[in-house]
């Protein structure tokens, strides 16, 4: 947990700067990469058909490349999560996004979600990757959300992740405590879903959250918003 707040500039560096709007169109993409180059966040994180791109606008510099997979509902097949890790690792991806299995979250399924989490997992760090794993936390109990960061830590994977932003809630600071319960100080914690402010930040940062998802980065660190890229989470 982070019990100093941090500069603006030092929570840049915690933001994955994100455009995960179905008409996003490359113009906006590509200025999305040119802010996270500009503000040195910690990625920009795009949709899977703009990873090449983005991932050749940022080559050489420590700006990660962050797409999605089974995205926003998780309910794809084991095989076709671990098809889209490997197509964008290919592409260019550094970090990967994975929906949960919800479904089977809810249902006390442990051993299947960690399979298939295990599954995405090594494809991702074949890849040279690092694997966030979205709890999409306003669909699940409370026991769910502990089963499935339990989960996470067995198959390896590097992250937890609260929301994707489309299912009607986000990040929430009781959602985080919970998660650093489970994992705190092992995997890394994503807040992601209605962080639009430093304020919001900061409260996200200090229940245990390591990393930001947010749209609002500009906001979030004080820049001027010259047109900047919207999307809702």
């Amino acid at each position: 947990m982070t019990d100093t707040p941090l500069s603006p500039a030092a929570v840049a560096g915690l933001i994955d700067h994100t455009l995960l709007k179905a008409d996003a169109s490359e113009e906006t993409v590509r200025r999305t990469a040119q802010e996270a180059l500009d503000h040195q966040f910690a990625s920009a994180c795009i949709n899977p058909r703009w990873v090449r791109m983005v991932a050749e606008l940022l080559r050489g510099s420590r700006v990660r490349t962050c797409t999605v997979v089974g995205f926003p509902l998780g309910a794809t097949t084991t095989a076709a999560k671990v098809a889209e890790t490997d197509e964008a690792v290919f592409n260019g991806a550094s970090e990967i996004d994975m929906v949960v299995d919800v479904a089977d979250a809810n249902a006390g399924l442990e051993t299947e979600v960690q399979a298939q989490i295990d599954a995405v997992a090594r494809a991702a760090h074949d890849g040279g990757a690092i694997l966030k794993v979205i709890l999409e936390t306003a669909l699940l109990t409370e026991n769910a959300k502990r089963l499935v960061c339990r989960a996470a830590e067995a198959a390896g994977a590097d992250f937890v992740k609260t929301s994707t932003g489309f299912a009607g809630g986000g990040a929430a600071v009781e959602d985080i405590v919970l998660m650093h319960q489970e994992v705190g100080g092992r995997l890394g914690i994503k807040a992601s879903g209605g962080v639009r402010t430093y304020e919001d930040a900061a409260k996200m940062l200090a229940a245990g959250a390591t990393r930001l998802g947010a749209s609002a980065s500009l906001d979030i660190v004080g820049a001027e918003n010259n047109g900047s890229a919207e999307n809702a989470y």
